[in-house]
């Protein structure tokens, strides 16, 4: 279970990063449309885990390695929104919230099993 502080510090990452995403974001992967879904942080607060839905792109891995090779700029940014809101920043890392992906290949599952159940009725 999350502490009161680990939450509230997650929602300014959340929010602030979301920001960060809208100026720079451009400029570093083009036309994906990145948005952050949740940040999970470490009991002392150093790590910071970001986990985002990336949209309008093929290869959304390549925009996550775009964002890794590009953490320092991002990381800059961010710094500036947050540093006088927490002692320390922490480090972050990102993944891919595959969430939205899974939702969507379920849906398409249950519609083609509806499909099939219609024609077996005909």
């Amino acid at each position: 279970m999350e502490s009161k502080r680990q939450l509230q510090v997650a929602e300014l990452i959340k929010r602030n990063f979301g920001t960060v995403l809208q100026q720079e974001g451009i400029y570093i992967f083009g036309e994906a449309f990145v948005t952050i879904t949740s940040v999970k942080l470490t009991p002392d607060l150093s790590m910071a885990k970001l986990y985002f839905s990336i949209f309008n792109t093929e290869d959304k891995n390549e925009v996550i390695l775009l964002m890794r090779k590009n953490m320092h700029t991002l990381k800059q940014a961010l710094v500036t929104r947050i540093r006088k809101h927490v002692r320390r920043i922490p480090e972050l890392a990102f993944y891919e919230d595959e969430t939205l992906d899974e939702m969507y290949r379920l849906n398409k599952l249950f519609d083609d099993l509806n499909k099939g159940e219609k024609s077996e009725e005909e």
